[in-house]
């Protein structure tokens, strides 16, 4: 990118900020409606599935995935609160995103620290993590042919989507999140907060358990926290990795750039936006994310450059883990190829 082409990105950039800045601002009222709903909602289908444990568990079951549907709007809660974006208040944000991260499992000041790593350096391919990330992050084609033929099929078996999107994601909530597995000793506060939040947690298991008896608590909470945390995951991992996702090394990386060219608008029925809080709009919220969920679609309407983003449709979304490696001849994400050569 030349310097003109620079400059007038930032110019770009500066006066879509100005413009979006009255959108940034929480409003109190919905706020308290969206967390105040969304926990009656939560609380109730988990008490209505700990009655029915106690005639059938399948009858238990019909209810878990409504349930899990709450769990990721809390999660979804407790991400604005990550980003300050739920209330003026920073101190509401802290308490309330800690509350959230009891009940998805999440030490929330650790989850806030890795969450604004991705956010400073997504779709940049001289900033991936090649660590245990394997969400934000991609290989490009050339580098896949480089590794030998035993590490090419270990990357590959790494990052299928049975294992990535459906079988990860809830080890990943329920056990890897009870460790400091990716916290350096340095970030005391987020280690504090994953031993704050296994004592809470044991403490409230210990109760129901007491309660209801082990076998129905594992009955009642498993199922949602595994269906929730699958959808969460598959939910902001689809939109920085499919088809038409750019990814550009660090000259031609720009924020705005990055969240209207490596971010999509995933388009779903409403009632599927509205339990995943809007969340679909990522383009805004990655170039703007003191914006409240609540407050992204009417971001996206404002503004014609929201207009020229990517559209996801569910169908494509579903696809679009399977678009793992970026290649710089074609520019855009491709599947792996056919054979491990």
């Amino acid at each position: 990118m030349n310097d003109g082409d620079a400059l007038a990105v930032l110019d770009d950039h500066h006066d879509l900020m100005v413009a979006l800045a009255p959108l940034q601002t929480p409003l109190l009222r919905q706020s308290l409606w969206q967390v105040g709903s969304t926990f009656v909602g939560f609380v109730a289908l988990n008490a209505a599935m700990y009655v029915l444990a106690r005639h059938s568990a399948w009858m238990a079951l019909t209810i878990a995935l409504p349930a899990a549907g709450f769990l990721v709007r809390l999660f979804i809660i407790q991400h604005d609160c990550g980003h300050g974006s739920f209330f003026r208040s920073r101190r509401l944000n802290e308490l309330l995103g800690c509350f959230c991260g009891v009940f998805t499992f999440t030490p929330y000041a650790f989850w806030r620290r890795q969450h604004a790593n991705h956010h400073a350096s997504f779709n940049n391919l001289d900033r991936r993590d090649f660590g245990i990330d394997l969400y934000s992050t991609c290989a490009t084609v050339a580098e896949y042919r480089a590794l030998p033929y035993a590490r090419r099929i270990l990357y590959r078996g790494l990052r299928h989507p049975i294992l990535t999107q459906v079988l990860l994601p809830p080890i990943v909530f329920v056990l890897l999140y009870r460790f400091p597995f990716d916290a350096p000793k340095t970030w005391r506060r987020e280690r504090r907060s994953i031993l704050m939040t296994n004592a809470t947690l044991g403490a409230a298991f210990t109760a129901l358990t007491v309660i209801f008896g082990m076998q129905t608590v594992a009955l009642v909470q498993l199922p949602i926290i595994a269906v929730a945390a699958i959808i969460s995951v598959w939910l902001f991992s689809v939109q920085h990795r499919f088809e038409g996702a750019i990814w550009k090394h660090q000259e031609g990386w720009s924020h705005m750039r990055a969240s209207l060219e490596g971010s999509s608008y995933l388009k779903l029925p409403a009632l599927l936006q509205w339990f995943t809080g809007n969340i679909g709009f990522h383009h805004v919220h990655h170039l703007c994310a003191r914006v409240p969920n609540y407050r992204l679609q009417e971001c996206h309407e404002a503004r014609p450059e929201f207009q020229r983003v990517t559209i996801l449709t569910l169908r494509q979304a579903i696809c679009a883990p399977f678009y793992a490696l970026w290649d710089e001849d074609l520019r855009r994400m491709v599947p792996f190829p056919a054979s491990h050569a």
